[in-house]
């Protein structure tokens, strides 16, 4: 039916879109802003480097993943 590349480029494409309907809602959980994520500030410079929220990010799709892959 698909091609292997195809499928997975209409996969991640459904994904995108998901994320982008749903980060107004997963914004309001405070993800972005959690305690161990790095802001510096100072002046017109501001420098953001996510630490907390990445590794959440990482465990629960590993968790979704590993569940599909069974």
């Amino acid at each position: 039916m698909f091609a292997p590349m195809a499928r997975f480029l209409v996969i991640l494409g459904i994904v995108i879109v998901v994320i982008g309907l749903a980060w107004p809602f997963v914004s309001k959980l405070g993800l972005g802003r959690l305690p161990g994520d790095i802001v510096i500030e100072r002046g017109n410079f501001r420098f953001y480097f996510p630490i907390a929220t990445s590794v959440i990010l990482s465990i629960v799709l590993s968790l979704i993943l590993a569940f599909f892959h069974r």
